[in-house]
Protein backbone atom coordinates (compact mmCIF):
# COMPACT_ATOMS: atom_id res chain seq x y z
CA UNK A 1 0.00 0.00 0.00
CA UNK A 2 1.43 3.50 -1.27
CA UNK A 3 1.35 6.19 1.97
CA UNK A 4 0.57 10.05 1.53
CA UNK A 5 3.34 11.97 3.28
CA UNK A 6 2.01 15.23 4.89
CA UNK A 7 4.11 17.45 7.28
CA UNK A 8 2.48 18.50 10.64
CA UNK A 9 2.37 22.15 9.46
CA UNK A 10 -0.03 21.42 6.28
CA UNK A 11 -2.13 18.65 7.76
CA UNK A 12 -5.38 20.10 7.06
CA UNK A 13 -7.22 17.59 9.55
CA UNK A 14 -6.27 16.75 12.87
CA UNK A 15 -4.22 13.39 13.24
CA UNK A 16 -5.93 12.01 15.43
CA UNK A 17 -8.96 11.15 13.14
CA UNK A 18 -6.10 8.55 11.60
CA UNK A 19 -7.57 6.11 13.91
CA UNK A 20 -10.57 4.96 15.71
CA UNK A 21 -10.69 4.56 19.66
CA UNK A 22 -13.26 3.41 21.97
CA UNK A 23 -15.69 6.65 22.93
CA UNK A 24 -15.99 6.69 26.96
CA UNK A 25 -18.03 9.04 28.92
CA UNK A 26 -15.86 10.05 31.81
CA UNK A 27 -17.71 11.49 34.62
CA UNK A 28 -16.68 13.70 37.89
CA UNK A 29 -18.03 15.15 41.36
CA UNK A 30 -16.90 18.63 42.83
CA UNK A 31 -18.93 21.22 45.01
CA UNK A 32 -22.33 19.41 44.50
CA UNK A 33 -22.13 19.15 40.86
CA UNK A 34 -21.99 16.04 38.66
CA UNK A 35 -20.81 16.27 35.05
CA UNK A 36 -20.04 14.32 32.00
CA UNK A 37 -17.62 14.32 29.33
CA UNK A 38 -17.24 12.01 26.07
CA UNK A 39 -13.47 10.97 26.26
CA UNK A 40 -11.99 9.64 23.24
CA UNK A 41 -8.16 9.46 24.33
CA UNK A 42 -7.26 6.83 27.47
CA UNK A 43 -5.43 4.54 27.97
CA UNK A 44 -4.36 2.22 30.66
CA UNK A 45 -0.78 2.77 31.81
CA UNK A 46 -0.42 -0.01 34.45
CA UNK A 47 -1.21 -3.60 35.58
CA UNK A 48 -0.51 -3.73 38.89
CA UNK A 49 -0.83 -1.38 40.15
CA UNK A 50 -3.71 -0.70 37.93
CA UNK A 51 -3.35 2.56 36.56
CA UNK A 52 -5.18 4.16 34.04
CA UNK A 53 -4.67 7.34 32.07
CA UNK A 54 -7.53 10.27 30.38
CA UNK A 55 -6.27 13.53 27.94
CA UNK A 56 -8.33 16.34 28.44
CA UNK A 57 -8.04 20.20 27.46
CA UNK A 58 -7.58 22.58 30.47
CA UNK A 59 -9.97 24.52 29.38
CA UNK A 60 -12.91 21.78 29.88
CA UNK A 61 -14.78 21.98 32.94
CA UNK A 62 -14.42 18.12 33.65
CA UNK A 63 -10.56 19.33 34.06
CA UNK A 64 -11.57 21.81 36.71
CA UNK A 65 -13.84 19.27 38.85
CA UNK A 66 -11.01 16.41 38.05
CA UNK A 67 -8.28 19.02 39.27
CA UNK A 68 -10.25 20.19 42.50
CA UNK A 69 -11.31 16.72 43.95
CA UNK A 70 -8.91 14.45 42.15
CA UNK A 71 -11.52 11.94 41.47
CA UNK A 72 -13.14 10.40 38.27
CA UNK A 73 -14.90 7.71 36.58
CA UNK A 74 -14.29 6.08 33.07
CA UNK A 75 -17.76 4.42 31.50
CA UNK A 76 -17.15 2.07 28.46
CA UNK A 77 -20.45 2.29 26.59
CA UNK A 78 -22.21 -0.07 24.34
CA UNK A 79 -23.39 1.73 20.86
CA UNK A 80 -26.59 1.54 21.59
CA UNK A 81 -26.09 4.75 23.64
CA UNK A 82 -23.59 6.86 21.35
CA UNK A 83 -26.72 9.57 21.28
CA UNK A 84 -25.75 9.88 24.75
CA UNK A 85 -21.96 10.09 24.31
CA UNK A 86 -22.44 12.48 21.32
CA UNK A 87 -24.76 14.90 23.28
CA UNK A 88 -22.43 14.91 26.31
CA UNK A 89 -19.79 15.89 24.35
CA UNK A 90 -22.08 18.74 22.63
CA UNK A 91 -22.15 20.71 25.61
CA UNK A 92 -20.22 22.36 28.61
CA UNK A 93 -20.97 20.86 32.13
CA UNK A 94 -20.08 24.95 32.87
CA UNK A 95 -23.76 25.47 31.11
CA UNK A 96 -25.62 22.78 31.25
CA UNK A 97 -26.69 20.52 34.27
CA UNK A 98 -25.85 17.31 32.04
CA UNK A 99 -27.37 15.02 34.43
CA UNK A 100 -30.83 16.64 35.15
CA UNK A 101 -30.94 17.86 31.23
CA UNK A 102 -30.24 14.54 29.93
CA UNK A 103 -31.68 12.12 32.41
CA UNK A 104 -28.71 10.60 32.82
CA UNK A 105 -29.50 7.30 35.14
CA UNK A 106 -26.57 6.89 37.38
CA UNK A 107 -25.46 6.01 40.70
CA UNK A 108 -22.59 7.45 43.04
CA UNK A 109 -19.13 5.36 42.79
CA UNK A 110 -18.71 3.05 45.44
CA UNK A 111 -14.94 4.54 45.66
CA UNK A 112 -15.33 7.97 44.50
CA UNK A 113 -18.11 10.87 44.68
CA UNK A 114 -18.10 10.84 40.53
CA UNK A 115 -21.07 8.66 39.30
CA UNK A 116 -21.27 5.00 37.76
CA UNK A 117 -23.70 5.38 34.36
CA UNK A 118 -26.36 2.75 34.66
CA UNK A 119 -25.39 2.10 30.85
CA UNK A 120 -22.11 1.48 30.97
CA UNK A 121 -20.76 -2.26 30.32
CA UNK A 122 -18.17 -1.59 32.93
CA UNK A 123 -16.72 1.77 34.40
CA UNK A 124 -13.25 2.30 36.25
CA UNK A 125 -13.20 4.39 39.66
CA UNK A 126 -10.21 6.12 39.67
CA UNK A 127 -8.06 8.64 42.09
CA UNK A 128 -5.55 10.98 40.14
CA UNK A 129 -2.18 9.83 41.46
CA UNK A 130 -0.42 11.85 38.28
CA UNK A 131 -1.01 15.12 36.49
CA UNK A 132 0.71 16.74 33.66
CA UNK A 133 0.22 19.03 31.04
CA UNK A 134 1.42 17.93 27.34
CA UNK A 135 0.61 20.51 24.35
CA UNK A 136 -2.81 21.46 24.50
CA UNK A 137 -4.27 18.56 26.78
CA UNK A 138 -3.65 17.13 29.99
CA UNK A 139 -2.16 13.49 31.08
CA UNK A 140 -4.67 12.40 34.74
CA UNK A 141 -2.87 9.45 35.39
CA UNK A 142 -5.47 7.72 38.03
CA UNK A 143 -5.04 4.68 40.28
CA UNK A 144 -8.10 2.38 39.39
CA UNK A 145 -9.76 1.78 42.92
CA UNK A 146 -13.07 0.01 41.78
CA UNK A 147 -14.41 -1.64 38.30
CA UNK A 148 -18.20 -1.97 38.07
CA UNK A 149 -19.17 -4.15 34.90
CA UNK A 150 -22.02 -6.08 33.43
CA UNK A 151 -21.13 -9.88 34.09
CA UNK A 152 -23.44 -10.42 31.32
CA UNK A 153 -21.49 -8.79 29.13
CA UNK A 154 -18.32 -10.45 29.39
CA UNK A 155 -16.92 -14.00 29.01
CA UNK A 156 -13.77 -16.12 30.97
CA UNK A 157 -15.09 -15.17 34.69
CA UNK A 158 -15.34 -11.24 33.30
CA UNK A 159 -11.93 -11.21 31.48
CA UNK A 160 -13.48 -10.99 27.82
CA UNK A 161 -15.84 -8.75 26.27
CA UNK A 162 -18.26 -10.85 24.81
CA UNK A 163 -18.98 -8.80 21.41
CA UNK A 164 -22.08 -11.51 20.30
CA UNK A 165 -24.20 -9.48 23.52
CA UNK A 166 -22.04 -5.82 23.65
CA UNK A 167 -20.19 -3.81 20.76
CA UNK A 168 -18.51 -1.21 21.76
CA UNK A 169 -18.74 2.69 20.72
CA UNK A 170 -15.50 3.87 18.51
CA UNK A 171 -15.34 7.24 17.93
CA UNK A 172 -14.11 7.72 13.86
CA UNK A 173 -13.26 12.04 14.86
CA UNK A 174 -15.88 14.64 13.53
CA UNK A 175 -18.66 13.25 15.11
CA UNK A 176 -19.09 9.85 13.82
CA UNK A 177 -19.15 6.81 15.52
CA UNK A 178 -18.60 3.32 15.02
CA UNK A 179 -18.58 -0.73 16.23
CA UNK A 180 -16.76 -3.70 15.88
CA UNK A 181 -17.31 -5.63 12.94
CA UNK A 182 -16.93 -9.36 13.12
CA UNK A 183 -15.89 -10.40 16.64
CA UNK A 184 -12.82 -10.88 17.76
CA UNK A 185 -10.36 -13.35 16.45
CA UNK A 186 -7.50 -15.05 18.70
CA UNK A 187 -4.13 -15.79 17.73
CA UNK A 188 -1.91 -17.68 19.21
CA UNK A 189 1.25 -15.15 18.93
CA UNK A 190 3.67 -16.70 20.29
CA UNK A 191 3.05 -19.67 18.56
CA UNK A 192 3.19 -17.48 14.89
CA UNK A 193 6.72 -15.83 16.79
CA UNK A 194 8.27 -19.99 16.64
CA UNK A 195 7.19 -20.41 13.19
CA UNK A 196 8.49 -17.45 12.02
CA UNK A 197 11.81 -17.33 13.52
CA UNK A 198 11.93 -21.44 12.98
CA UNK A 199 15.56 -22.03 13.31
CA UNK A 200 16.38 -18.53 14.99
CA UNK A 201 17.74 -18.26 19.10
CA UNK A 202 17.75 -15.37 21.33
CA UNK A 203 13.64 -15.06 21.85
CA UNK A 204 12.98 -13.16 24.50
CA UNK A 205 9.70 -12.94 24.67
CA UNK A 206 7.05 -10.36 24.38
CA UNK A 207 8.09 -6.66 23.80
Amino acid sequence: MTKTVRSLENLEEPFNFHYPSGATIVTSHARGRDNAMAVAWHVAVSRNPAYYAICISSNRFTHSLISETGEFVVNFMPKERNDLVATVAGCSGRDVDKFRSFKIAASQGSRVKAQVLEDAFAAFECRVVGHHPYGDHDIFVGAVLAVQFEAAAFKQDGRLLDLERVKPILYMGNDRYATTGDGSVHIEREALVKAAMKGTAGLRGPG
